[in-house]
């Protein structure tokens, strides 16, 4: 199913959780909406819901308004960050809860609710879990059954809100990959709200970036990380280093330090920040004359594949990121203290009021 809003408006109080937001959410399509805390994410997953309504604009499931609808006539399944299990039922009875609360004339047959309870345990790859209680199971077991308990119902969409918020590193990286697999399974259409950039750039397909009620941009996680449209996205997604200067035809000057400003031929005497990830930035021990920045390598910290540099300007004192192969540093056998040059390989600059 597909799904639209168009021009939602929520205030709660003198507070806008979302101001004009139109979006749409293509069949079958796994989307992100990602953001800080208060962007008013979780606000739009629970008005698609049926859970809030907003003060103005439409729901639009597979075209038709659903606005008015009540949350039980969305037919949507929504999986919460702390599972929402009931303890006092066995695993199997928590899956089976929302097949056997139907109307009487919906209601499935008890062989026929024992048959798809088990095969949704089988999806999750956990059937021989089916008679324990939800507190003998691990969080990352837990929030498996919740969404299995929602995908009983047979949702036309699947709504997941912060998923796995409540669970450790390592678990909450094996559990979406695994629910990327199950999403490529069933292709139904699915959004779920997360406020960790690698989270969403791994799993989605497509990316929602909001900030203070906003959306300030919509694509492909490639395309979300790699061309950025404002400052806020490209300082969101990942680490960035911050070059603030002039911006005037086709340069930017940073304090006297001169970085070439793409697609800024025409701009004039405009103030302007650079924008440059510690992993677009080639380092070179310092020499007379050359081109770039000058820094102090003040710390390293070299774990596995890559070795992340700390560097104080010399020029102003602030920090600036790198990040280079662990090859490369012990080739360079660079010591605390050096100098050493910095270069943007690619620079991104934003001039501001444009």
């Amino acid at each position: 199913m597909s799904i639209a809003v168009n021009q939602l408006q929520k205030k709660f109080g003198s507070f806008t959780a979302l101001d004009n937001v139109s979006l749409d959410f293509p069949n079958g399509e796994l989307t992100a909406l990602l953001g800080p805390s208060g962007c008013g994410k979780t606000t739009l997953l629970r008005i698609i819901a049926g859970l809030e309504y907003a003060d103005s604009g439409q729901v639009l499931l597979d075209g038709q308004d659903a606005s008015a609808q009540h949350v039980r006539e969305r037919q949507v399944g929504f999986v919460f960050q702390h599972y929402a299990l009931f303890k006092h039922m066995t695993i199997f009875e928590n899956i089976a809860f929302g097949l056997r609360v139907k109307p009487r004339h919906l209601r499935p047959s008890e062989n026929e609710i024992k048959e798809k309870v088990t095969k949704l345990l089988e999806l999750v790859q956990l059937d021989w879990l089916a008679d324990r209680y939800p507190p003998q199971l691990s969080g990352g077991q837990r929030q498996r059954i919740a969404l299995a308990r929602a995908l009983a119902v047979e949702p036309r969409v699947l709504l997941l809100d912060e998923p796995f918020g409540a669970l450790d590193a390592k678990v909450r990286k094996e559990l979406r990959r695994w629910l990327r697999r199950l999403h490529d399974e069933l292709h139904v259409t699915s959004i779920f709200v997360t406020h960790d950039q690698e989270e969403a750039l791994e799993v989605a397909d497509k990316i929602v970036l909001m900030n203070h009620g906003k959306v300030e941009q919509v694509g492909a996680p490639a395309e979300v990380y790699h061309h950025p449209k404002t400052p806020f996205v490209y300082g969101f997604l990942g680490n960035v280093n911050l070059f603030r200067g002039r911006v005037h035809e086709g340069v930017l000057d940073a304090d006297g330090v001169r970085f070439d400003a793409p697609g800024h031929a025409e701009t004039r005497d405009a103030v302007g920040t650079g924008y440059v990830r510690p992993h677009e930035l080639e380092i070179d021990r310092y020499s007379p004359g050359a081109s770039g920045l000058n820094v102090q390598l003040r710390r390293v910290h070299s774990i596995g594949p890559l070795a992340q540099l700390e560097l104080e300007r010399d020029d102003n004192g602030e920090l600036v990121e790198a990040m280079i192969s662990t090859e490369r540093y012990e080739y360079l056998k660079l010591k605390i203290g050096e100098t050493l040059v910095v270069r943007p390989k690619r620079l991104h600059v934003f001039v501001d009021n444009q």
